[in-house]
């Protein structure tokens, strides 16, 4: 103790040392190691050379273009359908809930104490050809909307779901944190100078929990975007990600150049993605 009395000043540098050893060992030296595979040329049988190999990255993006796209369209419509759904859940909750919140919390985060495959492959029988949910879209008529060749399975509808579904909780928590926070004093103040209970909610409520928002897209989008499990268990090679590319070719192919460019395009995309997102909605709403 008497250490820390006479070095005040170094003390949040210590106490920030142990977080740093583990950034730098676990994340930055990989993170390096990647950078010089990706410009690396060979193959798995001659082996690897570092020959700055740039045009790795070139060919990343025009090979698998498709892939890029995809995945990042499909993160952001689960992005927006898990916003849809768990808004409505955690505004319910966090004004509603009274004694039931912690449970009704539980319920939001028990798929969690399953692991993620587990809950992947559950949607394969949820989705079954012959299921409840197939056969309700093909009594309303809906099943040519959102399926393909009268099945839900090996289409872009079940990857979407897959991946709304495994990401929903880290949606609903935040905004229920955020929704949690907020004064009801401010909302019935709203409601006692006539406004009504809509544009309450559109002038004091929504706009504070903005940050819950702001969070709960982010902490969704961006672990969508690099999904691959979803597309593996619940599409067809059509509706592969850049993750599932990214997964043959480190595992299948052993293309450890091209997989290491193609997972540097992908972070570049979603830290750009994530800066442009800051600056538009502002920072302060990151923080709250």
């Amino acid at each position: 103790m008497g250490f820390f009395h006479r070095h005040r000043g170094s003390t949040p540098y210590l106490l920030l040392a142990p977080g740093l050893l583990f950034l730098g060992v676990f994340f930055l030296v990989p993170l390096g190691f990647l950078a010089y595979q990706s410009l690396q040329s060979g193959t798995i049988d001659f082996g690897y050379s570092f020959t700055w190999q740039f045009s790795n990255f070139s060919d990343a993006v025009s090979n698998y273009k498709p892939q890029f796209i995809r995945s990042f369209v499909y993160a952001g419509i689960a992005t927006l359908i898990a916003l849809v759904i768990s808004y409505p859940v955690a505004y319910w909750i966090a004004f509603r809930g009274g004694r039931w919140k912690n449970l009704l919390l539980l319920g939001i985060v028990a798929p969690f104490f399953v692991t993620y495959l587990i809950r992947t492959l559950a949607w394969e029988t949820i989705l079954a050809d012959h299921g409840l949910v197939v056969n309700t879209l093909r009594h309303l008529h809906l099943l040519g909307i959102l399926g393909q060749n009268g099945r839900i399975l090996q289409t872009s509808t079940a990857v979407v779901a897959g991946i709304t579904y495994n990401f929903l909780p880290f949606m609903a928590l935040p905004l229920y944190v955020s929704l949690e926070q907020i004064d009801a004093r401010l909302i019935e103040a709203a409601e006692d100078l006539y406004a009504s209970k809509f544009h309450a909610f559109l002038k004091v409520t929504l706009p504070l929990s903005l940050p819950g928002i702001v969070a709960g897209t982010l902490l969704t989008f961006i672990p969508a975007a690099g999904d691959f499990i979803n597309a593996q268990l619940l599409g067809s090679p059509e509706n592969h990600m850049i993750g599932n590319v990214i997964q043959s070719k480190f595992l299948e192919l052993t293309d450890y150049p091209a997989a290491a460019a193609m997972s540097f395009i992908l972070m570049f995309i979603i830290v750009l993605f994530v800066l442009l997102y800051a600056r538009a909605v502002g920072t302060e709403q990151l923080t709250g």
